[in-house]
């Protein structure tokens, strides 16, 4: 048994929020692990380290796997995680999940033929984003005014999503707002905002602070009767008008399927970015 322990690999699991709120996407990722064999406590380890909702805190959580020696990191649902992990080690295996495109983040140089260390799984959820304005434009055919809401410790997100949505904005003769929240308390300001400025609906960004707030940010647009939409159902499921986008944990499987063959020897160069 004490060789057995010694000898288990250990998965390092970065996330940028918490367990708590990420509950379903860590069931998904097991299930992926389970997949290729491998069952946590049985045959391998997982070391979580949780950023709860501050940015600037992953770094020093990658750092902190790294020195653990941990046998590959995944770092799902957050392109700042990713990017942490990435900046942390040039050696350990990197399995990434990120809404963005992971060439122009920065993270791989190919899609089919991932370099170095790292590959992962993208949803290009920012890519949907102008979809998601034109159809709540069609839900509220009379409103000119709209909102974007960014987490503005997500930079990479933040920039994408607004480059592509102003051109659309202006397509579709709309004025749009960029508002900002990062924490739970901004959640006041900013609906104190979108009164004041009398803005007809809501975009909200795929960024995972908002993603682990899917039922609150859907009990708070229902209360102050503001039309928004999001990428996944939960969001409207929770009194959201609407949402557009696919699964919220069938990449985080993937991502477990990924990390599960990089562990009976795989290399993440030889293993495609996975688009779901």
């Amino acid at each position: 048994m004490a060789h057995a322990q010694q000898t288990m690999p250990v998965v390092g699991f970065l996330g940028s929020s918490s367990f708590d709120l990420f509950a379903s996407a860590v069931r998904a990722f097991r299930q992926g692990l389970s997949e290729t064999g491998y069952v946590e406590g049985s045959n391998v380890a997982i070391e979580f380290r949780w950023g709860d909702g501050q940015n600037d805190r992953l770094p020093g959580l990658a750092a902190d796997l790294v020195r653990r020696q941990v046998s590959v990191i995944v770092a799902p649902g957050s392109t700042p995680a990713a990017l942490a992990a990435k900046a942390a080690t040039a050696t350990i295996p990197i399995v990434f999940l990120v809404g963005i495109d992971p060439i122009a983040a920065g993270l791989v140089t190919s899609l089919a033929r991932p370099s170095g260390n790292v590959t992962g799984v993208t949803n290009i959820n920012t890519e949907l984003v102008s979809k998601r304005l034109e159809l709540l434009r069609e839900l509220v055919p009379k409103a000119t005014s709209f909102a974007l809401l960014v987490n503005p410790t997500s930079p990479e997100i933040t920039e994408v999503v607004s480059s592509d949505l102003q051109p659309t904005a202006r397509t579709l003769g709309l004025q749009l707002h960029i508002l900002q929240a990062s924490s739970e308390r901004d959640f006041d300001t900013v609906f104190a905002t979108l009164a004041q400025l009398r803005v007809g609906a809501l975009v909200i960004a795929p960024d995972a602070f908002f993603i682990s707030r899917n039922e609150q940010l859907g009990a708070l647009t229902a209360h102050h009767a503001v039309p928004a939409i999001t990428q996944f159902r939960e969001f409207a499921a929770a009194g959201g008008l609407m949402s557009y986008g696919g699964s919220f944990t069938e990449p985080y499987r993937q991502v477990g399927v990924y990390a599960g063959r990089i562990l009976k020897g795989e290399k993440p160069a030889d293993l495609p970015v996975s688009n779901q």
